[in-house]
């Protein structure tokens, strides 16, 4: 069997393509209510300025606030700076009028932290990495 293509390891041009493609596809079946990607990303330094801790989210096309990574340095853990970045974030974009928070975590990582936050596992991935559970939220921030 003949093929017409060739299968090859990304570029970075290659790499915006791709993204330029499933959004240009996405945006025909359902138009932008927002840009296409808009940053909320934060660091939390302590005294001497090293970074103690991070959130790295940011509001997508459909006005979802989609969290991609919170990290707490372990011994900074328990003193409110986590709660501190997420109602940041949520925050924010609930004055840019977005509705609705996802993100998704493990079990050994944030579970509770979430479900104390409000959010709502609407789905998993049992034995993901093998033993635990790929957990996926989402908060409804407007009521």
């Amino acid at each position: 069997m003949t093929t017409e293509f060739t299968l090859e390891i990304c570029q970075k041009e290659n790499i915006e393509k791709i993204i330029e493609g499933i959004n240009e596809y996405n945006l025909s079946k359902v138009p932008a209510t927002a840009n296409i990607w808009e940053p909320l990303e934060f660091v939390v330094k302590d005294k001497n300025g090293s970074e103690i801790g991070g959130i790295l989210a940011g509001i997508g096309y459909w006005k979802g606030l989609d969290i991609k990574v919170l990290w707490v340095n372990e011994k900074h853990r328990q003193k409110g700076i986590g709660t501190t970045l997420l109602k940041h974030v949520e925050k924010i974009a609930k004055e840019k009028g977005v509705k609705i928070s996802m993100l998704d975590t493990f079990d050994f990582q944030a579970e509770n932290f979430y479900l104390k936050n409000g959010y709502e596992s609407v789905g998993e991935i049992k034995n993901f990495p093998k033993g635990h559970r790929r957990i996926y939220f989402s908060k409804n921030l407007i009521e």
